[in-house]
């Protein structure tokens, strides 16, 4: 259980959730964890459930499109722990009710996308770098999307913005690898957390699990232990990749469930 002992990490998006999941997972391996998110009481309640469990935690209120909003939350982690160790930028989203089809998409909300998901990543990034590279290096943990890998129907805004994040992760890999820092990102599937509860039809929950090759969505567990793995020495040969945890939902033929039928009866 000490994976992650003597680290400092600090999360956004927090709250709940993703965030919320692998603020626990990484104090249960021994990291001090700064968490962080707009939702205040969000925040509070995933810093005391560490503390309840005998971890050591910071609340933060931030508004990641912010500078100066950003800068301060960076520097409160680090006056109350000492240092900083990982970082995991994992606020981000779109509102899929005005994120739709080019002609229809709403440039509101692409502008949205765009300073919620590129602009926070940048900004996260570029003010814990100093503390990381102070420290002898550290972990970048930046959360991409299968929605950056693959063309849909609708969310077009936020396909771009979370392939953008893919490409940014691997340049502050190649641009900080000299001073040992790390940066890699998760591209998680569809799993069960209350933004995609809140903002997705119960039928198209269903049929997501249709297209998984695991015949289940996932648990923000299931991220937040990804997150772990690359916060921690585990990984400490890999930078600039993108590990998708998407239960087989991006790995399936088009063709695949018509040849089911193909097949000969089993037995």
């Amino acid at each position: 259980m000490d994976r992650l002992k003597g680290k400092v990490a600090l999360i956004t998006g927090a709250g709940s959730g993703i965030g919320r999941a692998a603020a626990r997972l990484m104090s249960a391996q021994g990291a001090l964890v700064a968490v962080a998110d707009r939702d205040r009481n969000g925040v509070e309640e995933t810093a005391q459930g560490i503390e309840d469990s005998g971890g050591r935690s910071l609340a933060l209120t931030v508004d990641v499109t912010d500078e100066g909003s950003v800068a301060d939350m960076v520097n409160a982690a680090v006056r109350e722990f000492g240092r900083l160790d990982v970082l995991c930028n994992h606020v981000g989203g779109t509102n899929p009710r005005v994120d739709l089809d080019l002609m229809r998409l709403d440039m509101t909300e692409f502008d949205r996308a765009v300073d919620l998901n590129i602009r926070s990543t940048l900004l996260g990034t570029r003010h814990a770098l100093p503390h990381l590279i102070k420290g002898g290096g550290g972990s970048v943990v930046n959360t991409a999307s299968v929605a950056g890998l693959v063309g849909d129907v609708l969310q077009i805004a936020y396909g771009a913005v979370k392939a953008a994040v893919i490409n940014i992760t691997k340049s502050i890999a190649v641009q900080y690898g000299p001073q040992r820092v790390r940066c890699n990102a998760v591209a998680p599937g569809a799993v069960v957390t209350p933004a995609l509860l809140g903002n997705l039809p119960e039928g198209v929950v269903e049929s997501l699990k249709r297209v998984n090759a695991l015949p289940y969505l996932g648990d923000p567990e299931d991220i937040g232990h990804t997150m772990v793995f690359l916060a921690s020495d585990e990984s400490r040969y890999m930078t600039g990749q993108l590990l998708v945890v998407d239960g087989g939902m991006t790995i399936r033929s088009p063709a695949a469930q018509g040849r089911q039928d193909m097949l000969p009866p089993s037995g």
